[in-house]
């Protein structure tokens, strides 16, 4: 996910020069991001000490348990960019849309109808009959003041999704940033219409008012915004009493421990069929699996190191590419069920370009075989991906992705080439006697350290030493956006299904370590790519050509490619795998599979248990 930022992207073009090209000329550069672990526009998750014992809390009635991977930060849907947090937001409040079971096709949630002005810059959404967990209907003024605190609460780590992605109409200061209050939305003929005003069209509008951050909160519950005293303290809200509009509402969350939410009776969708569920949050792999085996789950993931694929039936895919099956038996005997999903992600290695020289990164690229670091490292759990952009939403779709890898590109796809890595690494001056030193740092990952230690042996004949080392996520992030890092494991998760949510990664005047928030850590400049100007254009031209009409599409299609190929040839980012996200559950859930948005997209309410 994007480093969370005030700074948006059209008004930081503004205050380098009013244009990426203008930036680029000007030599400044512009910034890494949702990634189990991602950073998720997608959503980052954590990596704090946690533990498997139960917290005693006691909840009434029926209980659906899971389990988290990473620690809980916030319950505040402006502030989470966590996947953890955002698994427990999506629960508690609701938006104006949604991605029904996590597919990649928006529905309406709150909004119970909607209209679009001929030129696609005005949005008017009917509202439904829906009330908050404290008994208040849910109104246009409420949206406004969310959103309100989304552009400019000092607790948003999501400002530029409204100012920026979405573009809702707003006004500027004289140093471009944004004035509040000014927000394009009103409500219209009564407090069941919203209308929201875009400055322009954006292709992605209804997907974007599917995130959480765009939620619905009882207005001037919080009294960190202009106008507002707050009807409860920040910390209350955010780690105690969050009140929202969706089918549960908050139990409790003991920070490190566990969390749970409960049934809202009053839900105007799907009331829930089960009376809570709870996560239990277990970090260590091994103690997550003994917590899944001894049945205190009932629905989990299986850490790479305990898993077998072996041991996987796939019963039928769907349209989807979903795989729905059996697993096992395990170890406590019992056949579960499973689902794997490919889901709309990208890990990758990326390159701060300022300290690795493009010949190291090049060698990187020669010797990276993805296919068998997926096969290898991380046992068929995914596909391997030379392009940044996931196969289902690349132009054209998969297989014009494939058809791409196959004729242009410029690494040995399938292969391990040391020799290529050898030669341009000599041809650049280096040898035996004058190897390159790398700091290759990663998060707290065993399978990825196994990555590491693969890269680094075969990399070692390529005139280069890399030296591993391992931080916990949050450093990781600290140190990119300090311009710290030199090659480094992230991945990103979409925020929204288009390739523009990936690609922003690469826009070099977004990569800039030394400006405010910069969206990725590679540090991108002319002085350091020979194909900088090629990406800062085509970037350019999906910003300058946002709307949803299929001429604009065309050109957008066109540009992203034009950054991918940019991308291969100066390696800012090096593209590992696509995550087949694979999840197990025992006989006593019944569960509608997740879509490739990720299961932090799926609501819970529709869930039944049979024990």
């Amino acid at each position: 996910m994007p480093d969370t930022n005030k700074l948006s992207r059209r008004r930081f073009l503004k205050a380098t020069g009013g244009a990426a090209t203008a930036a680029a000329l000007a030599g400044c550069t512009g910034g890494n991001g949702e990634e189990t672990t991602t950073e998720s526009g997608g959503e980052e998750t954590t990596t704090e000490t946690t533990t498997e014992e139960d917290t005693g809390t006691e909840l009434s009635g029926s209980v659906f348990n899971r389990i988290l991977d990473g620690t809980i930060t916030t319950m505040d849907p402006v502030a989470a960019t966590d996947t953890s947090s955002g698994i427990l937001i999506q629960q508690v409040f609701d938006c104006l849309m949604s991605y029904q079971n996590a597919l990649p096709t928006v529905e309406n949630e709150l909004a119970a109808d909607y209209t679009v002005s001929d030129d696609f810059t005005t949005y008017t959404f009917q509202l439904a009959d829906a009330t908050y967990h404290n008994g208040e209907t849910v109104t246009a003024s409420d949206f406004i003041y969310a959103w309100e605190r989304l552009a400019v609460s000092s607790n948003s780590r999501r400002a530029y999704f409204i100012l920026d992605s979405v573009g809702v109409e707003h006004e500027t200061d004289d140093e471009g940033n944004y004035v509040p209050g000014s927000l394009g939305l009103e409500v219209g003929e009564s407090e069941t219409e919203l209308v929201v005003n875009l400055s322009e069209p954006f292709h992605d509008t209804l997907e974007m008012f599917a995130y959480t951050s765009f939620a619905a909160l009882p207005e001037g519950v919080l009294g960190d915004i202009e106008g507002y005293d707050g009807e409860m303290e920040y910390t209350e809200f955010a780690s105690n009493n969050p009140i929202g509009a969706g089918p549960f509402e908050f139990a409790f969350w003991e920070q490190g421990t566990a969390a749970a939410v409960s049934k809202y009776d009053d839900y105007y969708g799907q009331v829930a069929q089960v009376d809570n569920v709870r996560w239990q949050v277990i970090e260590d792999d091994t103690a997550r699996y003994n917590y899944a085996m001894n049945e205190n789950a009932d629905y989990f993931g299986l850490p790479t190191a305990q898993y077998d694929p072996g041991l996987v039936q796939v019963e039928s895919t769907d349209e989807y590419g979903r795989e729905v099956g059996k697993y096992g038996p395990v170890r406590n005997g019992k056949t579960l069920n499973y689902v794997g999903v490919p889901t709309l992600s990208i890990y990758y290695v990326g390159f701060n370009m300022e300290k690795v020289p493009k010949p190291v990164r090049q060698a990187f690229a020669y010797v990276l075989n993805q296919d068998q670091i997926v096969s290898e490292v991380f046992k068929g759990r995914g596909s391997a991906a030379e392009l940044f952009t996931p196969p289902t939403i690349f132009p054209g779709g998969a297989q014009a992705a494939s058809d791409l890898v196959s004729s242009d590109y410029p690494y040995s796809a399938g292969e391990t080439d040391i020799e290529a890595a050898r030669q341009v690494m000599e041809e650049a001056g280096y040898g035996p006697d004058n190897q390159f030193e790398v700091q290759w740092t990663q998060y707290n990952s065993n399978t990825w350290e196994e990555m590491a230690s693969i890269l680094r042996d075969q990399l070692a004949s390529a005139h280069i030493n890399m030296q591993i080392q391992k931080a916990d996520f949050s450093t990781l992030l600290e140190r990119g956006r300090n311009g710290q890092l030199e090659a480094y494991t992230l991945g990103w998760i979409a925020d929204w299904p288009a390739p523009d949510n990936f690609l922003q990664l690469l826009n070099p005047p977004q990569t800039d370590t030394s400006e405010q928030g910069p969206i990725s850590y590679v540090n991108w400049t002319a002085e350091n790519g020979d194909a900088y100007q090629q990406a800062t254009d085509a970037y350019q031209q999906v910003v300058n050509n946002p709307a949803p009409t299929d001429e604009a599409q065309q050109v957008r299609d066109e540009a992203y490619v034009d950054i991918e190929t940019a991308n291969w040839e100066d390696v800012a980012m090096l593209p590992v795998y696509n995550q087949k996200e694979e999840t197990f559950w025992y006989d006593t859930v019944e569960i509608e599979p997740f879509g490739g948005m990720g299961p932090s997209r799926q609501k819970l309410n529709n869930v039944t248990l049979n024990r």
